[in-house]
């Protein structure tokens, strides 16, 4: 197997029942990252290890995105619009964020700050880069984030079809656009996947 940034695809999946619960941690995987896990655990440095990560490492890669914005929110340099008037007190501050980004689409990790939308996102879900709020598409599906991080020499990024649209409101922040109340948006695009 080809090696790239601390990356191996090496573990084929003898059974999927040995997998984390899902529901224990609280979302369902995507259609696209279900085939992958069904075919081969990817392993090595910064991969999520489904069959042998506790519960709570999983929980922290998935709370990272979310943690991520809340950082953003209370070091003063991400407050929406639509969220209206940024209160000076850092409570409800905090209270506005996780009411609003609790409702956004859940994250799964994939490799290191690479994730992907968990379901409802249907087959051919965008791969994001995550840091904080600076999110980047870094694949317009799973398969293409692959050929991106196993093969970066070769790879044209400005190849990439991917919409605003793709997984509201994550979506919305690499095209910097307002994320306020986009969360219906958001079901809306899902149902259609």
């Amino acid at each position: 197997m080809q090696e790239h940034s601390s990356l191996l695809l090496l573990h084929i999946v003898r059974s999927p029942a040995s997998w984390v619960s899902c529901t224990t941690v609280g979302f369902v995987f995507s259609p696209d990252h279900r085939r992958l896990l069904a075919r081969a655990q990817p392993a090595g440095e910064r991969w999520l290890h489904w069959t042998r990560d506790s519960s709570d490492s999983i929980r922290s890669r998935l709370d990272w995105p979310r943690d991520g914005v809340l950082l953003d929110v209370e070091d003063d340099v991400f407050w929406p619009a639509g969220w209206g008037v940024r209160p000076s007190s850092a409570d409800a501050r905090r209270a506005i964020e996780t009411e609003r980004v609790g409702q956004w689409p859940t994250l799964v990790p994939l490799f290191a700050h690479r994730y992907m939308p968990a379901a409802p996102a249907g087959p051919g879900a965008p791969v994001f880069s995550v840091r904080q709020t600076d999110v980047v598409f870094y694949g317009a599906d799973l398969l293409d984030y692959l050929r991106h991080e196993l093969e970066p020499d070769t790879y044209d990024v400005g190849a990439m079809n991917v919409s605003a649209d793709a997984c509201i409101p994550w979506s919305l922040l690499p095209f910097e656009q307002d994320v306020a109340d986009e969360v219906g948006r958001a079901r809306r695009s899902f149902a259609r996947a």
